[in-house]
């Protein structure tokens, strides 16, 4: 989906109840599909001798990353404590896949890149908590 048809979309959606604003859940929206693709891809290509932990940390993070965006592209259903609950996980999980791949970061650019997507959805997430409080 394109910007604009998300920034639409998020406008005609009822407001989640929890103190966040659309506009805030859709830069951690976008946060989150950014860091999912580019774990997914760093995961792939980490197939070389030592990557495993690497491989295996982005695709969790991939995985959390897009579970986290779903919830979030559902604001009816969101209830605060689970929503909270899910954002710090999410976090935990961007700090220990940005931590993996900036040990290769030097040497592998895709770990370059993953590990600041990984920092970017952090931000994201950790603001959207903020207003969440």
């Amino acid at each position: 989906m394109d910007m604009m048809t998300m920034s639409r979309m998020m406008g005609s959606m009822p407001a989640s109840g929890m103190g966040a604003d659309m506009a805030s859940m859709q830069e951690c929206i976008e946060a989150c599909n950014a860091c999912a693709m580019a774990a997914t891809m760093c995961a792939d290509a980490d197939g070389g001798e030592g990557m495993a932990r690497c491989a295996s940390m982005c695709m969790n993070m991939a995985d959390v990353a897009t579970a986290m965006m779903r919830m979030m592209l559902r604001p009816t259903g969101h209830d605060a404590a689970v929503m909270t609950a899910m954002l710090g996980a999410a976090v935990a999980m961007c700090q220990a896949c940005a931590t993996e791949c900036e040990q290769h970061a030097d040497m592998q650019d895709h770990c370059r890149v993953c590990a600041m997507a990984c920092r970017n959805m952090m931000e994201a997430c950790q603001a959207l908590m903020a207003k969440l409080a």
